[in-house]
Formats: C-alpha cells, structure tokens, sequence
C-alpha cells in the first residue's frame, strides 16, 4: 500500500496543477492535445483551459494552463465545472512577448489559437490551429471582447456547438458540414474561410501580426491583442479593409482550396437542409427559447423542379447547428403551404400561416386550404384540428406574430384584413378591416413597443397601425413606401418597412406565375427597392433608405444593438443599415446608412431567393431560400436556409415585438 501511494505521488507531481495553484485531484479529467500552425508544431506555447463566462462582460475562469512540448503536445488535468452547461475552450499563446498595441507594456503575445470544446466532457486529443481559431473567431464573435469569451444561455452554448460546423477539433481540418453538400464546392464558404486560415498563418509565422492586427480592427476602436480576437472582429465587421487582410494571404496557400480575389467581405455562410428531404420553399423561420429553428415550408419536397408538387404537410425544426430535432418534422394540424408565417408565442406554442402555395398542375383545390392557421406544442404535437384554426375570416394568411400577451396576429392577404386571436384562444379570434383604399393585400406584421401591431398594405402602399387590442389607428403613406413586404419594429419605438419596389405580393387575384414574370429580368436594384423608417407617432423620413445592398427587399428584422437587416429576392445578398441607435453603428454612420458594403451588400454564392431573416440568440443571421433563382412554377421551391455566422447582435427568443438582448 505504501508503494502504490508513493507512486501515485509520484505520478501526479509530474502534471501541471490548476490554473488556481491546486492540484486538480484524483479522477479528474485530463485534455490532452497539440498545438500546430499551417507550417509545424508550436513548441512552448502556453495552453490555457478556460470555462467561459456566464453573463456579457464577465470574465472566462481558467481551469488549467501548462506548455507544449518540443513536439506542441500538451496534456491539462483540470477539475471539470459541476454546471453541465458550462462551455469551455482552449488557448494556446504563442510567439515572442511584445508590448501591448498602441506601446503600453504588457507582455502581449500575438498569436492566440483557440478551440471550442463547447459543453460536457471531450474525449480524445483536441488541435489548436488557424483553422479551430477562424471557426471559434466567427462563431463566438458575439461573445468575445478583450479576447476571452463570455455570454448568456442559450446562444453561448449554441455558438459554441456552430463552431463544430467550422472546424473539426479532434484533426484540425474542415468540418464534415462545411466540407461537404449543400456546403462544400458548391459555394464559396469553404474557399474564404481556408482564405482566413492562410491570412492567419503568416502571423503565426511571425511575419504580418501588425499588419493583421491593425486592418482587423474597427474604425474608432483600438486594434485587437491577438489573432482570436482579430477574427472575431473581422467577423462583427467584414466589410471593413476586406481587401487589405486578403492582401496578407499573398503568397500563401497552406490551406486549400482558397479565394482568387478578394471579397466584398469576410462572411461565412453555411446551408442548412435538415434531413436533406424537406425543405421545400421554406417561407420564414422562427426560434423558440432553445435557438431551435421552426420553418414553414411553400411546397412538398421535391427534387426535381420540372415535377409539379402541392403545399406542404410539414413543420420543420432544426438545431442551431442544422440537424432535424429528434421527431421533427411536424405534421397535422390542418398544415397545407405555409408561406411568411411562423412564429413563437409566450407558452412556446408555434403557430403557422396556411396561404395554401403549391405548384402549378397540383389537383388540389388551393381555396379549400389557405383559410386556417395551425397550432403546435413546444414539442411539435398539433393542437388544431386537421383543417387548422379557421376562426376569424382567416384568407390566404402571410405573416404571422405574437405579442407579450400571446395574442397572435394574422395579415390576411387574401382578406384586406387582419385576423387577431387574443390570448393564444382561436374561439375568441376577430376579424379587422379597416376597409376603403387600405391595407390591400397585407403582407407583414410586427409589434412595436407600446403592443400596437403595424401591418403593410403591399397592394396599398401603405402600412396600417392597430391598437394593442386591434382597433385602426392610423394609416401611414409616404416616406418611399412601394409594395411594402415585410415590417420589424426596433427597442427605440421604431418600425422598419421593406419596400419591394416591384414584388407583388401573390393573392387576392396575383399568382405566383405572376410574381415570377415580375422579377425574371431584374438584374439591377429596382428603383423602388429600398427600407423606410417610420417612427412611433407614424411620421417617416422625407426619403427612404436606399443603397445597392437592397435589390429587391422582402424580410426585415432587427438585431439586439438595434440595427437592420434586409433579406432580398433576388441578388444573392444580404443588407444591413444603421438603425436608430447610432452608438450600435460604425463612427460617422447615420441612421439609413448601409453597414454592409453599399455597392453589394453582404453577398453570398449559397443565397437564392430569399424572403425571410432573421437573427438567433448566438448573433446568426438566417435567411429563407424561398425560391430558386430560375423558379419553375411546378416546384420553385429553394431547399436551404442560409445563415450568417456570428454576424448580428444577439436577440432573445421567442421574438415578442422588438428585439432584446439575452
């Protein structure tokens, strides 16, 4: 007995302690690893095990820290969190001690490599390299200040697990998901984040840390410490000095296949398909307070557009990595071609807009189905019978939201009225139409601060404002707005209207044939094509907001700092303006003024067309392929949703009215 205790000992004073100075105990977990840059491994580079912080601007906790071997291995006893939802990573310090930027002294190493371990235990080696950091840079961008991360549940843990679709930690290589179909060589994700890796590589080769430094920070901010945290500035800004940075991966291909020319920005877009089987003209998506994706779909899966398919029977939810959640898809509930809405209320009910889309030659009878909405449990069991909720003259329903207090509004864009169901209770619904000239085809809806609901008239020109128990209160004109689509309202009392300039919406008389025709020969921004702001007492700007980011705006949504995105049916980008809340925005910007590049916007190979956005609680941005680019109106059904990574500001889900910050 005395031997053995000896010799265990002997074998534990062989480890690193904690990072608090305590030996971590016996049976505690172990991380071994190694870390490496594009050209070999990193000897002596400090290796740091945090748990990250709970709330915003906390700090992250180190567990463990020791040094890499001569070969850049490294092997961290730790004790593990008692909280199962705790997210940990590694960092590996790397390179000569310098002075901080700007001259302050400091100690300040440059090279920080990162992997996300994300939550639970991890089993088996894990690598630090340029890519594990570009993949931790972006998902975590929304978390990461001063180069430790930190933030609230669920998002946090999410992004940590987005990560995962980056980068593979236990090689060091391109994650399956990106790799691979929807993603892959069918777009150019994968070409701009090995790009990144490259741009990384020569500062952890010694030779362009300044100059990665200086062109990864903001205007008006000091540059980032280190490589983490220049990435996820990068990714909080990629517009900013795009072809500065892919200047620094001259000469440099350690990781392959890689960009030709520079981007208009640093955007990584991933396509998600579920199953691979269901998507099928997905019209908008809506988060529940886990960050899973609800997504009502136009039609019935098909492959083949040329093969015609009627509305679609399914509910989709998808994790925040992309997955179908265990059961999903939903089906019943009287689900027949939901088109722009889906939405959460406060119980975490889901609920979705029956328009009744389906391809041409479907035999079905589009009028007998397009007049209910259907009702799902949090866990995807339908509550409404199987011809939908039909209370309240529902006709050709489009958007759909709740309020604070469950009350679910409904834009009939068939009925030149709206469907109120107060409480979440379809036998109290009531029908209001305001009648005359206004609100023709509504199309969007939102609720603003004080639980009034705006709607857009996309037939009208116009967006009609109803009291939070839905008498008409005004009728808003002017301003730029032309065939308003979608509306958001923001934290500051605000409401954002997308004006699609030329897109019609398709009811009452309008087909989708019809809406096809419109847009089949735009190849530049519509003159009418832009984003009007219209303030709580229902004035607006003397002109709308127009730059080249808005081609042909549909969905609209603003993020937790308030400012605004802007899906597009057509042009394969993304827009996003400075909001109302100027301190959210780039110095010198006003409100109006385009974030995203004003020639481009966020553009992106992976995108069609697209009707919805919307931001998750990790700061993804997601967007609807609704359509294809070249939509046969047999099946003209997109099959991805798109998203951003780490690229807005967090919201809280479920969305109840404006945005809020977790």
């Amino acid at each position: 007995m005395l031997t053995a205790l000896l010799a265990s000992l002997t074998v534990g004073a062989t480890h690193p302690g904690t990072a608090d100075g305590h030996s971590p105990g016996y049976g505690a977990p172990t991380q071994d690893g190694v870390v490496r840059s594009a050209r070999g491994p990193l000897a002596a580079a400090e290796v740091t095990l945090f748990q990250a912080g709970e709330d915003p601007g906390s700090g992250a906790r180190p567990l463990a820290r020791t040094r890499t071997d001569a070969h850049g291995r490294f092997s961290l006893p730790y004790r593990a969190p008692h909280d199962p939802g705790a997210v940990l990573y590694l960092t590996a310090d790397a390179g000569p001690e310098g002075r901080a930027r700007g001259g302050a002294p400091g100690g300040v190493r440059p090279v920080r490599l990162v992997a996300m371990l994300g939550t639970g235990r991890h089993t088996g080696d894990v690598v630090l390299d340029e890519l594990t950091t570009v993949a931790a840079g972006f998902a975590m961008a929304q978390f990461t200040r001063g180069g430790e991360v930190a933030g609230r549940s669920p998002g946090l843990q999410n992004a940590a697990a987005v990560s995962h679709n980056l980068a593979d930690i236990g090689d060091g290589e391109v994650a399956e998901t990106l790799a691979t179909a929807p993603n892959g060589d069918e777009t150019s994700t994968l070409r701009a984040f090995n790009t990144l890796a490259d741009i990384l590589s020569g500062c952890t080769a010694g030779q362009t840390c300044g100059a990665l430094l200086d062109l990864a920070g903001h205007p008006g901010a000091p540059a980032p410490r280190d490589t983490f945290q220049a990435v996820a500035d990068i990714a909080r800004l990629p517009g900013n000095n795009a072809a500065g940075l892919f200047a620094l991966a001259d000469g440099r291909d350690d990781y392959r296949p890689r960009l030709a020319e520079a981007p208009d920005a640093w955007t990584i877009a991933l396509r998600y398909v579920g199953n691979g089987h269901e998507l099928d003209g997905p019209g908008n998506v809506a988060f529940d307070a886990e960050g899973t994706a609800w997504i009502g779909n136009n039609y019935t899966f098909g492959a083949d557009p040329r093969q015609s398919v009627c509305g679609s029977r399914i509910l989709s939810r998808l994790t925040p990595t992309g997955q179908d959640v265990p059961g999903a898809p939903y089906r019943g509930g009287g689900l027949y071609g939901v088109g722009f809405g889906t939405t959460v209320d406060p119980r975490g009910h889901v609920w979705a807009a029956n328009f009744g889309f389906q391809g041409t030659d479907c035999p079905l009878d589009a009028s007998r189905l397009y007049r209910s909405v259907s009702e799902f449990t949090a866990d995807g069991r339908p509550l409404s019978p199987p011809g939908g909720w039909r209370n309240g003259d529902i006709v050709q329903p489009q958007g759909a939201v709740s309020d604070r207090e469950g009350n679910i509004w409904v834009a009939n864009c068939g009925g030149r009225s709206v469907t109120r169901i107060p409480g979440g209770n379809p036998s109290g619904a009531r029908n209001i139409a305001p009648g005359g000239d206004t609100l023709v085809k509504p199309f969007g809806v939102t609720v603003d601060t004080q639980g009034r609901a705006w709607v857009t008239g996309n037939g009208s020109d116009d967006v009609t404002l109803l009291s939070p128990q839905g008498d008409p209160v005004r009728t808003v004109t002017g301003g730029g707005i032309k065939r308003p689509m979608g509306v958001a309202s923001d934290s500051l009392g605000n409401v954002w209207v997308a004006n699609g300039g030329v897109v019609v919406a398709p009811c009452e008389g309008t087909t989708p044939a019809m809406v096809a025709e419109a847009v089949k020969d735009i190849v530049t921004r519509d003159a009418g094509a832009s984003v009007t702001m219209v303030r709580s007492d229902g004035t607006t700007p003397a002109e709308p907001f127009v730059n080249d980011g808005l081609f042909l705006p549909w969905g609209i949504a603003v993020d937790g700092d308030d400012t605004v995105w802007v899906a597009n049916f057509g042009g394969h980008r993304l827009a996003n303006l400075c909001g109302a809340r100027l301190s959210s925005c780039p110095p010198g910007l006003r409100t109006g003024d385009p974030i995203s590049p004003a020639g481009t916007g966020y553009t992106s190979d992976g995108l069609e067309r697209n009707t919805a956005v919307q931001i998750d609680p990790s700061g993804n941005v997601w967007l609807a392929n609704n359509w294809r680019t070249v939509p046969l109106q047999t099946n003209p059904g997109g099959h991805e949703m798109v998203v951003f990574v780490g690229l807005a500001a967090p919201v809280c889900t479920p969305l109840l009215g404006p945005p809020k910050r977790p």
